[in-house]
């Protein structure tokens, strides 16, 4: 992946847009890389074009329009061709179009918006980065489905901006460690793990689609494929109807009657059952994930924690790690209680840290780079 280029050659500033199902997230980062501006604007019944418009005007009311330089968006699936920052043409464009089967609830909406990007920005550069890339050389026995190869699909995992950012972190934390066996553990909304060791991707938990995995806020990560047959046949529901029932109503949404939020969760599961086997599900899941990557790695130096939950929820890590003791995984209490950098005993043999992931300024140095690769070519 890309690291931290800051010539100002390429640009006096780049805003990274994420474009999510509920809301699109935005920043602004100068010529230095330091992030200028962060906002959000809500999709809700909102067309791509009135999105662009509100997300420009904030830009606009805080002084940087004439300076914007280039933008830089998400895109979740990048598939087997795609593997690393583009800019945006209209042949980038179709090659996302046809991959729209395997991110059906995310790229149609991203390419829109992009697009929307695009007419509203005709004077500045846009470029693309893939979630998938991270992940896109990962080893055979990784990235092998077992069906027919005739299905044409395989293993490609996601989170991979985060993955990229945490990485580069941890080498600029400690060279060493970075090269070393390490589980980084994304927890959000979206949730997912990967196995590195020297500095390269071996494994991951998602697969195909985000959906796979852990589980995860509303999506039921990885499920028996005889639910799908089941829901099928007994329930009379359409493959449509199944997508949105495994990605937008189940996770710990269903399992716990109402919420997704790990603070709720957290806060009621002394009164509610089904509260608690949400958060304990989660943290089950996440350990047996963690226990299955110590195995493919053939050891574990380092953990990483990052995302909302991953960064912001010391009970969650407590549980997580709590039964890996046999790993060499255990927390200093105190420390963990106030998210501290490093959250491990002491003399503990792995090491546990909360590192704050920042997808955008990843893009953004992903975006510098592909600039100042085109100045050089020209």
């Amino acid at each position: 992946m890309c690291g931290g280029m800051t010539d100002s050659t390429v640009g006096p500033t780049v805003l990274a847009v994420n474009g999510g199902s509920s809301t699109i997230k935005f920043a602004l980062f100068g010529d230095d890389n330091t992030e200028r501006l962060r906002g959000v604007v809500a999709t809700a019944l909102t067309s791509p074009p009135a999105l662009v418009e509100q997300a420009l005007a904030t830009v606009a009311s805080h002084g940087h329009r004439e300076s914007l330089g280039c933008m830089v968006h998400r895109v979740v699936h990048g598939g087997e061709r795609l593997v690393r920052a583009q800019y945006v043409t209209p042949e980038l464009l179709a090659v996302l179009r046809d991959l729209i089967p395997l991110a059906p609830n995310h790229l149609p909406a991203e390419i829109a918006l992009i697009e929307a990007f695009m007419a509203a920005t005709p004077d500045i550069p846009h470029i693309a980065c893939f979630d998938t890339a991270f992940h896109h050389d990962l080893p055979a026995i990784s990235r092998t489905l077992p069906v027919p190869r005739s299905a044409g699909v395989r293993r490609y995992g996601f989170h991979g901006l985060s993955y990229a950012f945490l990485l580069s972190e941890l080498a600029r934390l400690d060279a060493d460690e970075a090269m070393g066996r390490v589980v980084l553990a994304h927890l959000g909304s979206g949730a997912s793990l990967a196995a590195l060791t020297a500095g390269r991707c071996i494994d991951t938990s998602m697969g195909l689609t985000p959906s796979g995995g852990l589980v995860m806020s509303s999506r039921s990560g990885d499920l028996d494929p005889g639910v799908v047959t089941y829901l099928a046949r007994q329930h009379g529901l359409s493959l449509d109807q199944i997508d949105e029932m495994l990605t937008r109503e189940s996770g710990l949404v269903a399992i716990s009657g109402g919420t997704a939020d790990m603070q709720q969760l957290v806060a009621h599961e002394d009164t509610d059952e089904r509260a608690r086997l949400a958060v304990d599900l989660f943290c089950y899941q996440v350990r047996k994930w963690m226990g299955a990557f110590a195995a493919a790695l053939g050891g574990l130096d380092t953990i990483v924690f990052a995302g909302g939950i991953g960064e912001h929820a010391p009970i969650v890590r407590s549980r997580i790690c709590k039964e890996l003791a046999f790993l060499g995984v255990r927390l200093d209490e105190d420390r963990n209680a106030v998210n501290a950098a490093v959250v491990s005993a002491a003399a503990a043999p792995v090491r546990v840290r909360i590192i704050p992931t920042n997808e955008a300024l990843m893009m953004v140095r992903e975006a510098r780079d592909i600039m100042k690769d085109a100045g050089a070519h020209r």
